[in-house]
């Protein structure tokens, strides 16, 4: 068995044919074929089941299946480890939260980009469980979540502690006045983040823990547009104070905090344990560290930052 024979065995698995597996690897089916079962005779088992439809894996097919993708994300971070050069350069995927990317990220990077300017660095914003998932694949090299994070494969770096606070339309004076307020017009909302994201799973347990259990929920996917609607009486949110006192500042919004410290949230910058951190993986969190002290409004945009991944 060697790494080619898998390489070819997790293109079909992952293809699920053999013809649109040669495709992906540049050569021909016969070639594919032959890589296949002359796996197959040396480990002994059959790994896929055949029919005119195309192939799927059997019980020991699918129970290689993560070693061959291991042994390929080994050789691929091996390969990265060798070519690493002591200044950082190259591509580095960053994830982020919405929130964080919008106020934290501007002046991080840019200090970044000054200081390693041969990094390429690419983000992708999105909830805190899609990033942690993200991170554990190996999709990310790292990401700006919220805590807890209690996953055994990653390592947690404290970046800025953020209060949330609860955000209303001004006419509600208070955290008391919210059932009359839900009560009233029509169809009100808990305006909210896609699934998976931390500060919703916050407020759903407000509410919940304050009787209000059959509200409609709608799902946006920027924060001006979380804070417009709730501007505009549409329904109310739960985001950190930093990023919300500027509209209350206009009259736009009127602020509610959470009782008993239950609004404190954690960022922390997570990257897996057992891989290696590249120069420029390492420059970053340490950049991240001391970033985390500067005014989140000093920047507004940097040129390294590619599109983000709409939210839906």
């Amino acid at each position: 068995m060697d790494s080619t024979d898998l390489n070819f065995f997790t293109a079909v698995a992952t293809a699920g044919g053999i013809g649109r597996a040669a495709n992906e690897l540049h050569t021909v089916q016969s070639n594919v074929t032959q890589r296949i079962r002359a796996l197959e005779d040396q480990l002994g088992v059959q790994l896929f089941h055949r029919s005119k439809k195309g192939v799927t894996l059997t019980s020991m097919g699918s129970r290689l299946l993560p070693y061959a993708n291991r042994i390929s994300e080994l050789l691929a971070e091996a390969h990265r480890a060798v070519k690493d050069e002591a200044f950082p350069s190259g591509e580095l995927r960053i994830g982020s939260m919405e929130t964080t990317a919008a106020l934290r990220l501007p002046p991080l990077l840019t200090q970044y980009a000054i200081a390693y300017p041969d990094v390429d660095v690419q983000i992708e914003t999105g909830p805190t469980a899609i990033l942690v998932d993200n991170v554990v694949s190996r999709k990310l090299d790292g990401a700006f979540v919220s805590a807890p994070i209690t996953h055994g494969e990653l390592a947690c770096k404290p970046i800025v502690e953020e209060e949330l606070v609860l955000i209303t339309s001004p006419m509600v004076l208070s955290a008391e006045h919210l059932a009359k307020f839900l009560a009233t017009g029509s169809g009100r909302k808990v305006i909210v983040f896609r699934a998976g994201c931390s500060y919703r799973q916050r407020l759903s347990e407000y509410l919940a823990h304050r009787g209000f259990v059959d509200l409609r929920w709608m799902e946006m996917g920027t924060l001006d547009g979380i804070i417009g609607c709730v501007a505009a009486s549409v329904g109310i949110s739960l985001i950190p104070r930093v990023v919300a006192e500027p509209a209350e500042r206009q009259g736009l919004i009127r602020l509610h905090p959470l009782p008993d410290g239950t609004g404190k949230a954690t960022t922390v910058f997570i990257h897996r344990q057992d891989t290696f951190v590249s120069s420029a993986l390492r420059a970053f969190i340490e950049c991240a560290g001391s970033g985390a002290k500067l005014d989140p409004f000093s920047a507004r945009s940097v040129s390294v930052v590619k599109t983000p991944q709409k939210m839906t």
